[in-house]
């Protein structure tokens, strides 16, 4: 049976995930970031953690964000196949999510008309909306505020089949370490391997959003992501870059077939804010 759902419902869900994203950090990011001073062994790294933890605390009681870049607003959505829109177009209704959110809960506008003319649209729109068809008829939208500290630092390889594994390392590092301490470290990293120029890319800003706590079902990159995770805290770059053996929380991987003359590899790097909130509509 077809489900008819009102655009608006859509709006004002997004509308409410772009503040929550913004003020509280998902569970198994925090925990990562608490954990770490178990096995952090710098000293100015371990306070550094700790005036993270207070950071994250102040924002909870003042009912602020945790960061002052809110960040572009990424919106991805599953729409179910059997689901009947009506109302207005969705992408409109994502956008007015958007502009309300940034507005009533005085989040940044950080999103300018053109990349040139650099003319701030006043609402933070328009939004990076990914969509995908599904079956069911059901709604899943996840909102991912991200900011440019850590998006700036990002890179997309177009490698050859022949360099294969270690191609992917040297691919993760160079990003890592030429990134230093911009991207607000400890950071999480994503990394999408395969499809074509723009999947590898969205691969990996996908891979940014999966739960840090959750193995990677596939146990060859499940033991690459472990080792990947190793060599970039051997790094040295720590946490805000201040040296440490915590440069990264957790390297995420996500993959797709791609053509059998490349190689495509894309390294999304998210702060130790990586923000992001799921609802099922």
């Amino acid at each position: 049976m077809i489900r008819e759902l009102d655009v608006n419902v859509i709006a004002k869900a997004v509308e409410q995930m772009c503040i929550s994203a913004n003020k509280v950090l998902p569970e198994d990011v925090k925990n990562a970031v608490l954990s770490a001073r178990n096995t952090e062994q710098n000293p100015l790294a371990l306070s550094v953690l700790n005036d993270l933890e207070e950071n994250l605390k102040c924002a909870k009681e003042l009912d602020i964000p945790i960061c002052q870049d809110t960040g572009m607003a990424v919106v991805f959505i599953e729409l179910g196949q059997d689901v009947h829109l009506v109302g207005g177009a969705l992408e409109d209704a994502v956008n007015l999510g958007v502009k309300n959110g940034y507005t009533t809960g005085n989040l940044r506008m950080s999103v300018v008309s053109d990349p040139i003319n650099r003319v701030n649209t006043c609402y933070n729109t328009p939004a990076i909306i990914h969509t995908k068809i599904v079956p069911g008829s059901n709604v899943k939208i996840t909102v991912a505020p991200k900011g440019f500290g850590s998006e700036n630092m990002s890179k997309i390889f177009m490698l050859k089949p022949s360099d294969g594994e270690q191609g992917i390392i040297d691919s993760v590092l160079k990003t890592v370490i030429s990134a230093g301490a911009n991207p607000c470290p400890p950071i999480i990293v994503g990394v999408g391997i395969g499809g074509d120029f723009e999947q590898c890319a969205l691969l990996s800003k996908q891979a940014l959003i999966e739960d840090i706590d959750i193995k990677n079902p596939d146990e060859y990159y499940a033991d690459l992501e472990k080792r990947l995770l190793e060599l970039i805290n051997k790094t040295g770059i720590g946490p805000q870059g201040f040296g440490g053996n915590t440069t990264a929380l957790a390297v995420k991987i996500k993959t797709a077939p791609t053509h059998i003359a490349g190689l495509p590899v894309a390294v999304n790097i998210g702060c130790h804010v990586t923000r992001h909130i799921t609802k099922e509509i």
